[in-house]
């Protein structure tokens, strides 16, 4: 059965360029490895995309409609659709001088941010360097290999892949949440408590659940700190039991006839 606009789907895909067969983005780790794009704290899985929303550029999130699950599909997009045509008027010559103003030791291929936008230096000679405005896609016809990997059908399933598209670095897992009433109510875990960022997320969360969960009222976050474990105590020693005073008088008798000297026999 075909998606439609609306769907929950977790995509892999990896992504090209036509022209050169050079591979740019990828959700799969592997393909990260081999093309030498894998980036430390990078997150390679399936990526959650909601049909239509234009999460995904727009040519192919109208193929996703097309698309059944578990069946890897090819789009393509022209640069027009992509990331627009190249304009030769943002490609501009800067002294590199003024780069070493600004504290830019400029390198052939490096993306630097000069005048407030980004740039890449595509040459550099006679103490000037060009400096190339253009987004690093303009002009490239793009290639996606993509394959729908899972349909999301509970509202649990959507909830927690909302909340993991936000908070990425923490396993899904660890989240605990329920609907009550008209109220979200989510467990933060720890790993949470101290991300750089963390209130900017649950914004983000809330938004997503009031735009696709529209009957909710409320959504609470709750952080819960644990106090440390106590040490164990140590058994009280019990003080040695007293002896009767009989035993004790008995005792005496005793010590005292052991000390007595033996009778000698005449």
């Amino acid at each position: 059965m075909a998606l439609q606009k609306g769907d929950f789907i977790l995509i892999n895909y990896t992504a090209k360029v036509k022209e050169t067969n050079e591979v740019f983005d990828t959700t799969v780790e592997e393909t990260a490895k081999q093309e030498r794009l894998q980036k430390e704290g990078e997150i390679y899985e399936p990526k959650l995309v909601v049909v239509g929303e234009g999460w995904v550029l727009k040519t192919l999130d109208d193929s996703l409609a097309t698309m059944e699950p578990n069946t890897p599909t090819t789009v393509e997009i022209t640069p027009e659709k992509a990331f627009g045509a190249r304009d030769p008027e943002k490609v501009k010559q800067v002294h590199i001088k003024k780069l070493a103003e600004k504290g830019i030791n400029p390198q052939l291929g490096m993306r630097i941010e000069y005048g407030g936008k980004n740039a890449i230096i595509r040459s550099m000679g006679a103490g000037r360097a060009l400096l190339d405005f253009n987004p690093p896609l303009a002009g490239k016809t793009l290639v996606y290999d993509v394959t729908v990997s899972k349909k999301l059908e509970t509202p649990e399933e959507k909830t927690g892949a909302i909340i993991h598209r936000r908070i990425p670095v923490v396993e899904e897992g660890k989240f605990k949440f329920g609907f009550t009433d008209k109220t979200l109510t989510i467990d933060m875990p720890e790993d949470t408590f101290y991300l750089e960022g963390i209130q900017i997320a649950k914004r983000g969360i809330v938004n997503d659940i009031q735009k696709f969960f529209p009957d909710l009222d409320e959504t609470k976050f709750v952080d819960t700190f644990k106090a440390p474990p106590k040490p164990a105590k140590l058994a009280e020693a019990k003080p040695e039991e007293a002896k009767p005073e009989a035993a004790v008088v008995e005792d005496k008798a005793v010590a005292e006839k052991s000390a007595e000297p033996a009778e000698t026999k005449s």
